[in-house]
């Protein structure tokens, strides 16, 4: 797996490019951990799983700016562009050097739907790394609870409105086990203090400046 110090690098090229991406980069990343916690995934794993959400949309580096941060809803043309960063980040990470199967698969994989439906490979079901089924729902949950160029209105009750939501995707864009464990994480306390302390209003450091094992211990309130 790639050095902290490129991970770094890489992550620093995608906030220069898209500032908003650091209060975003950090839930997911803390999200992944929660949930991979909760699964069992053993340290070697959450470490890999931790890589793989902070590199996640690095294939943006490549997106034109105009689409990346429009403000209104994207044409057909420009989301099959949009659609691309996918592929482009595993190219990427690929050229690097990276051979890490988690970060590879969660990169390429996360817009991928449990009903075959998703981007860039059409898998469905089981065909979906399981790391890039965990974090499809994540990804999700994070798009709804957070502003967006496209939508700034995500009011009080975003979380609860964001959960519903995962559970009507259930068995069409998302693999119900997991939206099970992450609705019961989120019902018993263990994504408040994520919530709370990384949403788009707070003072979000750089990840790029911050080391993997940082985001670990961020402490919980």
């Amino acid at each position: 797996m790639m050095s902290p110090e490129i991970i770094q690098a890489l992550v620093g090229l995608l906030e220069a490019k898209d500032m908003s991406t650091a209060a975003h980069t950090w839930r997911v990343v803390l999200y992944t951990r929660a949930l991979g916690e909760k699964a069992g995934a053993n340290p070697d794993l959450l470490e890999r799983l931790t890589v793989a959400a902070a590199l996640h949309d690095i294939g943006k580096i490549e997106i034109p700016s105009g689409i990346l941060q429009k403000p209104g809803k994207l044409t057909d043309a420009e989301f099959e562009i949009m659609k691309t960063h996918t592929t482009l980040g595993h190219e990427r990470l690929l050229r690097m050097g990276e051979s890490d199967s988690v970060v590879l698969d969660l990169v390429r994989s996360h817009h991928e739907r449990f009903d075959g439906l998703g981007y860039p490979d059409g898998l469905a079901g089981e065909e979906i790394p399981v790391a890039a089924r965990y974090f499809a729902v994540i990804d999700s949950f994070d798009a709804m609870t957070s502003l967006r160029p496209y939508r700034r209105d995500t009011g009080e009750g975003a979380a609860e409105r964001a959960i519903t939501e995962l559970q009507k995707g259930i068995g069409n864009r998302y693999c119900p086990g997991t939206v099970e464990m992450f609705v019961d994480l989120y019902r018993t306390g263990g994504l408040a203090w994520i919530l709370e302390y990384f949403n788009d209003a707070a003072e979000v450091p750089a990840l790029s400046g911050l080391t993997v094992s940082r985001a670990r211990s961020s402490p919980k309130k």
